[in-house]
């Protein structure tokens, strides 16, 4: 229904022909002293496993930077960096407060897609999908880990940067996220994460402020409910690059239920329209109501 998204060797063993058997008449008599066969070198007795080659697909080191942005989803952690921190300039929010929820959230989004990529390594690889570093055998995951837990270890002050409640909004939003990697994400619950880890980003700007004890206020309800929506929306746009392979598996989850009855050509349209009419909605409402 729709369309594509995007032995060892066996060594030979050869024996080596003899040489012909000469006469006691043909030689000379002669004593020679056999010369003992050298012992074969002894056996490691460390128990140390031998150590372990890079993959037929594993990529130079000085590479690593670059598959790392790669499997980091970046140009979804790039535009929602962007679009929350626009939605903090417009909310009249300083410019060094701005820079800050931009370098936060594009921390949080970092994360979010390392670890999407991470826990769907095996997926991706069954599937042969392309962009995929980890799957590829290209990243190892080991470094990805790494990257992870440094990432985690830098969002958390960036996070209570802005205030302390701010921040824990901000890090449950990501933690939803992460949660969402790993459940719901197969049923027709699937958009649940996604509209819980948006409906916090409201309140992580109307809380935020400058320095680890700034406090703002609550949110306008209307701009939770259209953060939410949003997610909703965003969570369908993603969908749509994995029907096909989501479907193999036996996935259930309502964009590809939609799909299925629609095609992915009318979802792509429906959720496109759908997504403009709610940042339409985030915009009047945001200037007309204001964010808190």
């Amino acid at each position: 229904m729709f369309g594509p998204f995007g032995t060892a060797p066996w060594s030979i063993l050869h024996r080596m022909p003899t040489e012909p058997a000469s006469s006691a008449a043909d030689e000379p008599v002669t004593t020679v002293e056999q010369v003992p066969t050298p012992d074969p070198a002894p056996e490691s007795t460390t128990g140390a496993a031998p150590a372990e080659t890079p993959g037929p697909n594993a990529a130079p080191s000085y590479l690593t930077p670059v598959l790392l942005l790669r499997a980091a989803h970046p140009r979804q952690a790039l535009l929602t960096a962007v679009g929350v921190a626009a939605a903090a300039a417009l909310a009249g929010r300083p410019t060094r407060e701005v820079l800050v929820v931009l370098a936060t959230v594009l921390v949080g989004q970092t994360i979010l897609g390392w670890h999407n990529d991470i826990v769907d390594r095996e997926r991706d690889r069954r599937h042969d999908l392309p962009g995929k570093p980890i799957a590829q055998g290209r990243l190892d995951p080991g470094t990805v880990w790494f990257a992870l837990i440094c990432g985690v270890l830098l969002l958390v002050p960036l996070s209570i940067a802005t205030g302390i409640t701010a921040g824990c909004l901000y890090l449950a939003s990501v933690a939803i996220g992460l949660l969402g990697n790993l459940v719901l994400r197969e049923g027709v619950l699937s958009w649940l994460p996604w509209a819980a880890s948006y409906a916090l980003l409201p309140g992580y700007l109307s809380y935020g402020g400058w320095g680890g004890e700034a406090v703002g206020d609550p949110p306008e309800p209307a701009m939770v409910a259209l953060a939410a929506l949003l997610g909703v929306g965003i969570h369908f746009l993603r969908a749509l690059w994995g029907l096909v392979p989501d479907h193999a598996d036996g996935w259930t989850y309502l964009p590809l239920r939609l799909g299925l009855r629609l095609g992915a050509s009318r979802l792509l349209a429906v959720a496109s329209v759908y997504t403009a009419l709610v940042v339409v909605g985030l915009a009047v409402t945001g200037t007309y109501v204001g964010l808190s």
